[in-house]
């Protein structure tokens, strides 16, 4: 199978890796961005207010409005899925996937986390409509209801805890026998009067008309009730495709790709953007900004490669009279 050259290939279509092509594309450089769709995570929420220039949007025409400006520079896209990634012997990398084969002087990866499921009935049906993955994504517009977050460790406890000061209350699903997560932090929900915590208990399903309006739980094999909220916040960790290059580069514990201010992971020519990082704050502006990052790192280091001058910056479009 003979493979398609580019100079960098970006494998991920959400807010990283848009903004990624976007700036290599304006530079010049053949891009392809590989991706199974375009959006990723912000295709589940329906209202975003956190992006700066709209105050409120639906991720769905977010995405597409970054996809209709990336098209102007000519990147390609592949809906395919990337299986496997090797490093040349000589400069560059070559990408298989399914259906065809690449290669690319540069590479980055932006193609962030998947949320884990609970899999349970009614959470497919009202994502984006009262389930929600991100609590300081859409926490905002569960102000003053009541809501329940679903999951073990700290990152449900953060999840309550931030969602206690905007709602009117909050339980806590665990399936743990007591509260598990961060002590102090769940010390002080407890001194809240805002918070319940609702241990050994699961999630059967999710119940709605045309969003969620409440979440049915089991105490252990029997059925212990309905609990009526505004809101569901899955908080049950994610899963982080990173398989196809974990003997690639590095990653820490949590499986996220570790990288340094210029998005430079431990392979040379490799970068990394978005959540499927380990920098913090998991948001689609954050993501955005790292993109950008690594797709002028990326050019530089072609540019290095050709013996060429960097780019210090994106203002090539600039006239100054």
């Amino acid at each position: 199978m003979e493979s398609k050259k580019y100079d960098v290939i970006i494998i991920g279509g959400a807010s990283a890796g848009l903004t990624a092509a976007l700036y290599t594309g304006r530079q010049g450089l053949r891009t392809l961005v590989i991706t199974k769709d375009i959006g990723g995570q912000a295709l589940l929420t329906n209202d975003i207010q956190n992006y700066p220039g709209y105050e409120q949007i639906g991720g769905f025409e977010l995405m597409n409005k970054f996809q209709e400006q990336v098209t102007k520079y000519g990147v390609e896209f592949a809906y395919d899925e990337v299986t496997g990634v090797e490093k040349n012997e000589g400069p560059g990398f070559q990408l298989t996937t399914p259906f065809a084969s690449y290669s690319s002087e540069a590479l980055i990866l932006a193609f962030g986390k998947t949320p884990r499921d609970l899999n349970v009935p009614g959470e497919e049906q009202f994502k984006g409509r009262g389930v929600s993955y991100c609590a300081v994504c859409d926490g905002p517009l569960f102000k003053g209801t009541k809501v329940a977050v679903v999951g073990n460790g700290d990152q449900a406890i953060e999840a309550a805890n931030y969602l206690s000061g905007i709602t009117e209350h909050v339980y806590i699903v665990q399936s743990s026998k007591k509260p598990f997560g961060d002590e102090e932090m769940i010390e002080a929900l407890k001194r809240s009067g805002k918070v319940s915590f609702m241990n050994g208990t699961k999630v059967s399903s999710i119940e709605g008309d045309f969003s969620a309006n409440s979440i049915k739980v089991m105490n252990g094999s029997s059925e212990e009730g309905t609990v009526e909220v505004s809101g569901i916040f899955v908080e049950n960790g994610y899963i982080t495709k990173t398989g196809f290059v974990k003997e690639l580069v590095d990653l820490n514990k949590q499986g996220e790709i570790i990288v340094d201010n210029h998005c430079r992971t431990s392979v040379d020519g490799i970068f990394a953007a978005g959540d499927v990082t380990d920098v913090p704050y998991k948001q689609a502006v954050i993501s955005a900004g790292q993109g950008a990052t690594a797709a002028l790192s990326a050019y530089n280091y072609i540019q290095k490669k050709r013996g060429k001058p960097p780019a210090k910056n994106d203002w090539k479009a600039l006239k100054v009279s």
